[in-house]
C-alpha cells in the first residue's frame, strides 16, 4: 500500500467541513448542540466535555428542560508549549461553546413531549452531535423499551427532516408572495419562481423526503447556497454522529451496532463517526484529582484490554472527550491565533478564511478600524527558532517573521501582533 498522503488527506477534510458549514453564521462565537432521544447521555457527556457537573444528569426523561449552555476547554498543544514558554500570570485558551439540547422523542415536530420548545432550540445551534446509545443498562431507561441505535437515528433524523419540510412549505409560500407583490401579480396566480430558487428548493426537497441532511449534499452552486443559507434549515447544520457505548465495548473497540451505523450514516448522505463510552469517561473523570489514581485506573483498563487478546496502538486505552472538542470545533470551521506575551498568552478563535483586519476586531473593534498591519510568526517556525527565549528575536533572525497586510488570510495557530492607528472611538 502506498503511504498516505497527510497534506491531501488534511485538504480533504478541510472541504469537506468547509462544505458542512457553508450554510452557517459566519461568527466567531458559534455553538454545538448534543440532539439525541431521553437518556442517550447526553447532560452527562456535556459535564463531561465542560470538566464540571454544569447539567442535570438524572435519569428522567425531561430532565433538562431548558438547554444548557457550558464551554468546553480546546485541547491545544501549540497553546499549552507557549504558555510553558512565557509563563505568564494569566492565560486563556480558546473554548467551544456545547448545549445540552433536551430529549427528543417520536412526534416532535408536531409537538409531542416537549417537541417544538427543543427543535427551536436545535434551529438556535450551529452544529450539531447526535448522540445515539449502543448500551444495555437495566438500570437506565429507554424511552422506547429497548436499545435500537438504528430506531433511534431514524426517529432523530425523521423528526429534524419534517420540521426542515415545515419550514420549506413556507419558504417557497414568502418567495411566491414576493413574486407577486414584486410582479404585481394577483395573490390567485401562480407566479414564475426564479430558476436558481427552484433548482435549490427542488434539491432540499428531495433531500428531506429521502430522511438525507441537506448538508451532505455536495454539488449545489454558490447561487444556491446563498438562497438556502436563508431557508432557515436545521438539516444544513454539520452533523457529528457520537455513538455512546458501554465501557467493555469501548475498550475492544467493537460493538454489535457499529457496523449497522456506519452503514446507515452512509446511506443517509455520509458524516463522522466517534464511538466513546459515558461510563469509562465518567469514571476517568471522577478521579481528575488523582493523578495517581488515573494512571492505576488506566493500567487496569489497559490490562482488561490484554487479557481480551487484544493489542497494538489501535487498542490503547484514552479519553475520547479531547477528540470530541476538536471534531467540534472543526466541524464549525473554526481555528485559532495566539498573542503571546510576558503578561498573558491568549488563544483568539476565529473562522477559518478570516482575514487579518477582522482577525484584530475580535480582540478589539479599535484594532480592525485602523488596523495598519499584522506581525506574523507560524508556530512550527517559533518552536524550531526561539531556542527558549521568551520573543521572535531568534525567529526575525532567520527572516521567518512577517509583515502581513489587510488581504493576508490567517492560518490556524498563527502568532500575531496587530499594528494599528485609531484617533478615538466612532459610536457604534
Amino acid at each position: 500500500m502506498p503511504p498516505k498522503n497527510k497534506k491531501k488527506e488534511a485538504d480533504e477534510a478541510d472541504d469537506k467541513y468547509m462544505r458542512a458549514a457553508r450554510f452557517g453564521r459566519v461568527k466567531n462565537d458559534l455553538k454545538m448542540g448534543f440532539v439525541g432521544l431521553p437518556n442517550v447521555g447526553k447532560s452527562t457527556l456535556t459535564n463531561l466535555l465542560a470538566g464540571a457537573c454544569h447539567a442535570e444528569a438524572a435519569n428522567y426523561p425531561f430532565c433538562t428542560i431548558d438547554p444548557n449552555m457550558v464551554q468546553a476547554i480546546v485541547p491545544d498543544q501549540k497553546f499549552k508549549y507557549l504558555t510553558n514558554t512565557w509563563k505568564p500570570p494569566s492565560v486563556v485558551p480558546a473554548a467551544l461553546k456545547i448545549v445540552d439540547i433536551a430529549g427528543l422523542i417520536r412526534g416532535a415536530a408536531e409537538g409531542a413531549g416537549l417537541g417544538n420548545a427543543f427543535l427551536s432550540h436545535i434551529a438556535a445551534v450551529d452544529g450539531i452531535f447526535h448522540l445515539v446509545r449502543a448500551f444495555e443498562s437495566d438500570e437506565i431507561v429507554h424511552v422506547d423499551d429497548s436499545v435500537d441505535p438504528i430506531r433511534d437515528l431514524e426517529t432523530i433524523q425523521y423528526e429534524l427532516c419534517l420540521k426542515d419540510k415545515e419550514a420549506l412549505g413556507k419558504v417557497i409560500e414568502k418567495e411566491k408572495d414576493r413574486v407577486r407583490k414584486e410582479k404585481g401579480i394577483a395573490r390567485t396566480a401562480d407566479p414564475p419562481l426564479g430558476e436558481t430558487f427552484k433548482s435549490a428548493y427542488d434539491k432540499c426537497m428531495e433531500l428531506i423526503e429521502s430522511n438525507t441532511p441537506v448538508q451532505t449534499y455536495a454539488d449545489f452552486s454558490m447561487g444556491e447556497v446563498d438562497l438556502i443559507r436563508d431557508f432557515g434549515l436545521i438539516t444544513t447544520k454539520p452533523q457529528i454522529y457520537v455513538v455512546n457505548m458501554s465501557k467493555r465495548n469501548f475498550l475492544r473497540k467493537g460493538n454489535k451496532w457499529l457496523p449497522k451505523i456506519q452503514a446507515w450514516v452512509d446511506e443517509h448522505g455520509g458524516g463522522q463517526i466517534i464511538p466513546m463510552s459515558c461510563e469509562f469517561e465518567q469514571d476517568l473523570m471522577d478521579l481528575q484529582d488523582d493523578k495517581e489514581g488515573q494512571k492505576a485506573f488506566i493500567q487496569e483498563c489497559d490490562d482488561e484490554v490484554k487479557k481480551m487478546g487484544l493489542t497494538g496502538p489501535g487498542f490503547a486505552v484514552k479519553s475520547v472527550v479531547p477528540r470530541l472538542i476538536r471534531s467540534g470545533r472543526q466541524s464549525l470551521c473554526l481555528q485559532s491565533f495566539y498573542t503571546a506575551g510576558p503578561k498573558e498568552v491568549r488563544a483568539w478563535t476565529i473562522m477559518k478564511g478570516t482575514h487579518a483586519p477582522q482577525a484584530a476586531g475580535v480582540i478589539h473593534t479599535d484594532f480592525e478600524r485602523g488596523f495598519i498591519k499584522a506581525e506574523v510568526a507560524n508556530f512550527d517556525d517559533f518552536k524550531a527558532l526561539h531556542k527558549g527565549e521568551k520573543g521572535m528575536a531568534k525567529v526575525k533572525e532567520a527572516g521567518k517573521y512577517r509583515q502581513e497586510g489587510k488581504t493576508y488570510v490567517m492560518q490556524d495557530g498563527d502568532i500575531v501582533v496587530f499594528m494599528h492607528n485609531t484617533t478615538g472611538s466612532k459610536k457604534k
